[in-house]
């Protein structure tokens, strides 16, 4: 079976560079523009993994993990964070948010499939 993963970040190129990698990697793959996209998107379905960017606008990244984490129905849900934040202060923060794990942009899409496929234990 595949998993469904949703992207959540408001670069519409990183969005289709991720959405590239990850379905020809097998995986069935929904996007949303910002947080508040992605946390509407979760009511209406069930997901795999989660991989999102950190900023955005209407909802960041580390405020979507938190709103996500008190959901019933998705608190074990894994968080990547894509993005183009590598300090060690927000890395924290994001830790104690409830992310899994973390990729920096730019990315090497076979890196993303990796860490997903870890992620995912799949």
């Amino acid at each position: 079976m595949t998993a469904n993963i949703l992207t959540v970040d408001d670069s519409a190129s990183i969005r289709l560079t991720t959405r590239i990698a990850l379905t020809n990697a097998g995986y069935t793959v929904t996007e949303a523009v910002d947080g508040l996209d992605g946390i509407a998107k979760l009511k209406s379905g069930q997901f795999d993994l989660i991989i999102t960017d950190l900023n955005m606008p209407n909802m960041d990244g580390l405020t979507m993990i938190r709103h996500l984490r008190q959901m019933p129905d998705h608190t074990g849900i894994p968080v990547i964070f894509l993005t183009t934040e590598s300090d060690g202060e927000i890395k924290q923060q994001a830790k104690a948010a409830g992310a899994t794990g973390w990729l920096t942009k730019p990315f090497d899409p076979e890196s993303l499939v990796k860490v997903s496929k870890k992620v995912l234990g799949r």
